[in-house]
């Protein structure tokens, strides 16, 4: 007779399945309150004390840690030795293991006290599972109960097979693995250890995309279980699925909108291959909207749209009749949806929402290299005036404006604003002055008199100043920290432009 050791927090399906293998001739071992609910249930089951010969004690940390349980699992079935020595020691063969985990992970979302989270962390359960897969030769091991019906189809047809028992072994490593990762997580937010020696990650898939970001490269989403508020959290009332790169553009544009989360006026951003094309600020979602699609009616083609309130019908008239791939936004009054709706493909999402990142950490993998930094996240950045001219009141409003947008882009980057909108961005260049050049001939046609130009990082030389003053610019916002920062000043000055350093850079690459 086979024996079945079966000891599962979720007990989903679990009845049904230990019916199925009493069918099948399995002995079944059980534990605490799964015996309970195998043998209510009418599961022929024995008690863990039966093998173990001892009481499950310290208010259930030590049931199975027993040679009798990892003895009848461990041994080799094909190695004479093995063999003789359960037999000697009257062990009897375990020839399947099937745990679910402590929630460990539920303990952490629901706010626990850390005691009663260390209470959830499973020891004997990540042991048996270890167990069984290291000889999965001769152990069938489960840990996904949506591989139950799996399982007892193949038994009631000739068995698993050696290949089917790997596979299970590997899910199951992986199980135990993102286990004790999102331990260790927990553990080092408890010490305020934000860079450990040892960075542990777990992701979970989520789907396979139609492809990646080009035809001939597939592409997957995967999701961190133990992120906490993930800006990627929407509902998705309409339109086709979403691809790999409407993915990578949304999470841009959510970025933009985390910026003015928290801000009085509403803020609408377009945004195209990752870098803003237009963003506006307005006393409601078509206001901001219009501001937003005049600051370039070209790029927004193909784009995504997002918008930090309640799109109302107005606005969903503005948007129909933009091809555009994604509008996302708090929510849609149901006229507004009604309309979008019409639009078969457009991808509408409902954003949860916007929380500050919790995580702070920026990750770039570089094959077999992960590099890892805090997020460019500075509340309150310094104003200082360094010139003569002092920009109004209205100007300084727009420097702060100017500076969450070209922090956002990815540089060398410039952005020209006036009164809450964006007139011109240069983004992507190896020279600050290609980028704001090719910002001012892009939109030529454009009034810059009296507007704000921000900047990423310094200014190497005061070239950028004189050409913005061709323009009509007159007032500047920038880091500064340049050896050069007095000639950038001194032109200034000549010019009757206004400069504020911020002392903080914002490359993004």
């Amino acid at each position: 007779m086979k024996r079945a050791l079966i000891s599962v927090t979720d007990k989903t399906g679990v009845v049904e399945f230990g019916k199925k293998l009493n069918e099948l001739g399995y002995e079944i071992i059980s534990t605490g309150n799964t015996f309970k609910k195998l043998q209510e249930n009418g599961v022929k089951v024995i008690q863990i004390e039966d093998v173990t010969h001892f009481p499950e004690m310290l208010d259930g940390r030590v049931k199975t840690l027993n040679p009798y349980v990892h003895g009848g699992i461990l041994y080799r079935r094909d190695v004479q030795s093995h063999v003789d020595t359960v037999k000697e020691h009257n062990i009897g063969s375990i020839d399947m293991v099937v745990v679910s985990l402590y929630d460990f992970e539920g303990a952490v979302r629901s706010g626990k006290s850390h005691e009663d989270i260390v209470e959830n962390i499973d020891i004997g359960g990540p042991s048996m599972i270890r167990s069984a897969s290291k000889n999965y030769k001769d152990v069938t091991v489960v840990v996904d109960i949506y591989d139950y019906p799996m399982i007892i189809e193949k038994l009631e047809n000739g068995g698993l097979t050696e290949e089917d028992r790997r596979n299970l072994a590997y899910k199951a490593f992986a199980t135990t693995a993102r286990y004790d990762t999102l331990i260790s997580s927990y553990f080092a937010k408890v010490a305020g250890d934000k860079f450990p020696e040892m960075l542990t990650l777990t992701f979970e898939k989520d789907t396979e995309l139609r492809y990646g970001e080009n035809g001939h490269q597939r592409g997957f989403l995967y999701s961190q279980p133990n992120a906490i508020n993930p800006v990627l959290n929407f509902e998705q009332l309409n339109g086709k699925e979403l691809s790999f790169n409407n993915i990578n553009d949304l999470y841009g544009c959510l970025e933009f909108m985390r910026e003015f989360k928290d801000n009085e006026e509403v803020c609408a951003v377009a945004i195209k291959h990752a870098n803003a094309c237009g963003v506006g600020l307005g006393k409601d979602s078509a206001d901001a909207f219009t501001k937003c699609f005049e600051a370039d009616k070209v790029s927004i083609f193909g784009g995504i749209v997002g918008i930090t309130s309640t799109v109302d019908l107005k606005t969903a008239e503005l948007l129909k009749p933009i091809f555009l791939e994604i509008v996302v936004a708090y929510d849609f009054e149901p006229e507004a949806l009604e309309l979008l709706q019409t639009k078969k493909n457009l991808r509408v999402l409902k954003l949860a929402k916007i929380e500050d990142s919790k995580q702070g950490l920026d990750m770039k993998y570089l094959d077999g290299k992960l590099l890892v930094q805090d997020k460019d996240i500075i509340k309150d950045e310094a104003f200082e005036i360094k010139t003569k001219v002092q920009p109004t009141q209205e100007q300084a409003k727009d420097m702060e404006f100017g500076m969450k947008i070209v922090k956002n882009l990815k540089s060398n980057a410039i952005v020209i604003v006036k009164d809450g909108q964006t007139l011109a961005m240069g983004c992507g260049q190896t020279s600050r002055i290609w980028a704001l050049s090719n910002a001012l001939v892009n939109n030529k046609e454009k009034d810059f008199k009296g507007a704000v130009l921000a900047s990423d990082a310094f200014f190497p030389f005061d070239d950028c100043v004189k050409l913005a003053a061709e323009y009509g610019i007159n007032a500047i916002v920038q880091p500064g920290g340049s050896v050069r920062d007095e000639d950038s000043i001194k032109a200034c000055d000549e010019l009757g432009i206004s400069m504020v350093f911020t002392g903080v850079r914002h490359f993004k690459h």
